[in-house]
């Protein structure tokens, strides 16, 4: 396909549609149903924007339990919404009796999906990143802290660190709880990854058999084209042939005609 038209066609929307068209005119159904899983799209791609916001939090000074809720939930509702649309593109990708402009909208509606998916799997694989990292940071600190230390001195000294100790438990039971929740949501973020993956290959998969199908067409077009040309081509020739032998024969008339009178004039005198 050349880049010229590809870019061109490209850069429409992806509920782009025209009246005229009779691919659409012929099949409503087909561009509404295209219409609304753009749409739904749109709206998808806005959510995987969201969630990008909240995982670079992650692993900061910025992280809090209510900042891995949000991720965690995030994660969850995009991928079961990526499911739904997934199901549905596979409908649209198989949708009988399709022409050019349906088809076209067919891959781009599978690109924009197959975008966006990759790039939601790449924040679910940098949200369990940074939580495993936060996990290991807090065990190593939890380590430290319930490492025995050395106990001398006095009776006020003693009454000293077992507040100190006591103050410390409740740090490490709060740091115990963290890194709990934490494992929770890494193995709901890798079991919602394990879920796309297949939806990821299916959609790889048809965007690979679109794009050849587009490159096709595109190749149909452009021999039409050339050929459409080409007989342009002939005819202008042909037309301009004919007028040269009209003018010839114009001007062979006319000599004709002065040779003839030359010649009666001749005979008269």
């Amino acid at each position: 396909m050349s880049f010229q038209h590809s870019s061109a066609m490209e850069s429409q929307p992806t509920t782009w549609r025209r009246e005229d068209d009779p691919q659409y005119a012929d099949d409503p159904e087909f561009r509404d149903f295209a219409s609304k899983l753009g749409d739904d799209l749109f709206a998808l791609t806005s959510d995987v924007a969201r969630l990008g916001s909240e995982t670079a939090k992650l692993g900061t000074s910025r992280e809090t339990p209510r900042v891995r809720e949000r991720v965690r939930t995030a994660v969850e509702e995009t991928s079961d919404k990526f499911k739904d649309i997934g199901e549905r593109l596979k409908k649209l990708t198989t949708w009988p009796d399709v022409g050019p402009s349906q088809r076209f909208t067919q891959s781009k509606l599978s690109r924009e999906f197959k975008a966006t998916l990759d790039e939601f799997q790449q924040l679910q694989r940098q949200a369990i990143e940074k939580e495993k990292a936060s996990n290991s940071a807090a065990r190593a600190a939890l380590q430290d802290a319930s490492s025995p230390t050395e106990e001398r001195g006095g009776f006020e000294q003693e009454q000293q660190q077992e507040q100190l100790r006591l103050a410390n438990q409740d740090d490490v039971d709060f740091q115990e709880q963290m890194i709990i929740e934490r494992e929770s949501e890494i193995r709901s973020i890798e079991q919602s990854v394990g879920e796309l993956n297949e939806l990821f290959r299916d959609v790889a998969h048809m965007v690979h058999e679109q794009g050849a199908q587009l490159d096709i067409i595109e190749e149909n077009v452009e021999v039409t084209h050339d050929a459409s040309r080409g007989a342009h081509t002939n005819l202008k020739q042909a037309s301009n042939y004919q007028k040269s032998a009209r003018s010839k024969a114009c001007i062979l008339l006319l000599i004709l005609a002065i040779v003839l009178v030359i010649i009666i004039l001749a005979v008269l005198l």
